[in-house]
């Protein structure tokens, strides 16, 4: 284990073995950092927060501060991070509300600089949120989604498995497991075809998929439709998860972008064809 002597660290903490703490980082009573985890220069992990094993903390983070609410909780829950998370400079993870509950960080994930995840979020297994994303209370992120930098998640909004959404992207409706989401139309644009790949999707299953994507947004079906449809002609492997995801929604979803089917240009006459169209008016008229 090595503390550098400037680290101020609770004699109250549980570190791991092959703890490494850089100088001017705070670590304060009520905390418990995994085997082989290494926090830099002025990161901060503070009371309530579980950090598992052989994760890196970057300079500047603040792991388990008080949820940013205007009534502060006088018992709030805590931060639960897994196993192998690289967390990049000024990152914030922010506490539950509520006793008992935990805010929680899946393995394998990247969370990257001023990535902020608030109260109560569920982040899955192998998520990135790139520089700036945006996460508020009570927001479930699944497995191996991605998302965008400066993105913005709503409270209450799910992001589906393996979703990926576009930087600058305003998401206040749920966001179904495997589509793309447009940054500039806040809409789903297909189908994430390199993360179903990525996945160890098979291209049989990847088909499947597809053929849901367009019942779902191209059919113009009602929702109770809807939902019938999905569970009668696709409910084996992974485009069952559709449906699930679908049955406990309670923001609805995002929809589909739609192109015009032609384009809407006006052709308007340069300067050079108004001059040639009265040189041949004045040639006739000769």
């Amino acid at each position: 284990m090595t503390i550098h002597p400037l680290a101020d660290v609770s004699p109250r903490a549980e570190l791991g073995s092959d703890v490494e703490i850089g100088p001017f980082a705070v670590v304060e009573g009520d905390v418990r950092i995994g085997d082989r985890c290494r926090l830099a220069a002025r990161s901060t992990v503070k009371a309530g927060t579980t950090l598992g094993d052989d994760c890196v903390v970057a300079e500047g983070a603040v792991l388990g501060g008080m949820p940013q609410h205007l009534h502060q909780p006088p018992q709030p829950g805590g931060l639960v991070v897994g196993q192998r998370n690289l967390i990049r400079e000024n990152a914030t993870l922010h506490r539950a509300m509520v006793t008992g509950e935990n805010t929680t960080i899946g393995d394998d994930c990247l969370i990257m600089v001023a990535a902020h995840v608030a109260h109560d979020c569920r982040v899955g297994n192998q998520v990135v949120l790139t520089n700036n994303v945006m996460l508020a209370g009570h927001v479930t992120v699944g497995d191996r989604a991605y998302l965008g930098g400066g993105s913005a998640v709503h409270q209450h909004c799910h992001v589906g498995r393996v979703a990926m959404i576009g930087g600058l992207a305003r998401i206040d409706q749920d966001v179904l497991p495997f589509v793309m989401i447009d940054g500039e139309s806040n809409r789903v644009v297909g189908l994430n075809k390199v993360g179903l790949r990525r996945a160890g999707i098979e291209a049989a299953d990847r088909a499947t998929i597809k053929e849901a994507y367009r019942r779902i947004f191209r059919d113009d079906l009602s929702f109770a439709e809807l939902m019938a449809a999905l569970e009668a002609e696709f409910s084996d492997g992974p485009v069952a998860e559709f449906a699930d995801f679908l049955s406990h929604t309670t923001r609805g979803f995002v929809r589909e972008r739609r192109r015009t089917t032609r384009p809407m240009l006006r052709i308007v006459p340069s300067v050079d064809d108004a001059h040639d169209e009265a040189h041949d008016d004045v040639a006739k008229a000769a």
